[in-house]
C-alpha cells in the first residue's frame, strides 16, 4: 500500500456558528496538537494549529454576521496535524481541493460542502478521472419538481401581453419597431425556455 507523503489543502473554506467555533477550539488541543488564536490587522482572527514537532497550519477566520468563515491553503506532512485538519474539514463540511501526495502520483479530491464531487489521479503521464459525482435521485426529483422555468415563462407571457396591448395603441413607426424588437427577444427566450 502506498504511503502518503503529504496532504495539500487548496483554497479550502469552512463555515461554522459561534457555538461550533467554541466547540472546535475546546477540542483542538490534544497531546499532539495545540492551538493559539491571533488577531490580524483587518480584524479577522488567525487560528494556528501546531503539532509538537513545530509544523503548523494557519486558518484565517472572519466573522460574517454570526457565521465564522475559515479559509486555509496549506501543505501538511505530520500525520497528527493532518488528522486534525481532516477532522475539521469533514466536520464543518469544507469546500475546496485536497491533494493527497504519494510517491509517483497525487490523488486530487474536489469537495463541495463536505461531499466529494470528483477524484482525479495525477501522474507524470497525465491526469485520469477516477470518480465524478452523478446527480442523486433526490436531486433529480428536486429539479423535476422545480417550477422556476414555468414561472419565468409566465412572466415573459405577461410582458408580451403588455407589449401587444401597448402596440395596438402606438402610432409611431419608431415605437412599433422598438416594441417588435422587444417581442422578438421575448419570443426567442420563451422558445429557449420551453425547449
Amino acid at each position: 500500500m502506498a504511503q502518503r507523503l503529504a496532504t495539500e489543502y487548496v483554497n479550502v473554506t469552512l463555515q461554522m456558528t459561534e457555538f461550533q467555533m467554541n466547540q472546535f477550539l475546546l477540542t483542538a488541543d490534544t497531546c499532539y496538537i495545540s492551538h493559539r488564536v491571533k488577531v490580524a490587522g483587518g480584524g479577522e482572527q488567525v487560528i494556528v494549529l501546531e503539532e509538537a514537532g513545530g509544523e503548523e497550519v494557519r486558518l484565517t477566520v472572519e466573522n460574517k454576521h454570526g457565521i465564522y468563515v475559515c479559509t486555509l491553503s496549506c501543505r501538511v506532512v505530520n500525520a497528527h496535524l493532518n488528522n486534525a485538519v481532516r477532522k475539521l474539514f469533514v466536520t464543518y463540511k469544507g469546500t475546496g481541493t485536497v491533494n493527497r501526495i504519494y510517491k509517483g502520483f497525487t490523488m486530487i479530491y474536489y469537495y463541495e460542502r463536505g461531499s466529494v464531487r470528483r477524484i482525479s489521479e495525477l501522474t507524470a503521464s497525465g491526469s485520469k478521472l477516477i470518480y465524478q459525482h452523478k446527480h442523486s435521485l433526490s436531486e433529480i426529483v428536486d429539479v423535476y419538481k422545480s417550477d422556476a422555468i414555468e414561472r419565468e415563462i409566465n412572466e415573459l407571457r405577461r410582458k408580451a401581453d403588455g407589449l401587444l396591448d401597448h402596440r395596438n395603441q402606438v402610432q409611431s413607426n419608431e415605437e412599433l419597431a422598438e416594441i417588435d424588437r422587444k417581442l422578438a427577444l421575448i419570443a426567442k427566450s420563451m422558445f429557449y425556455l420551453e425547449a
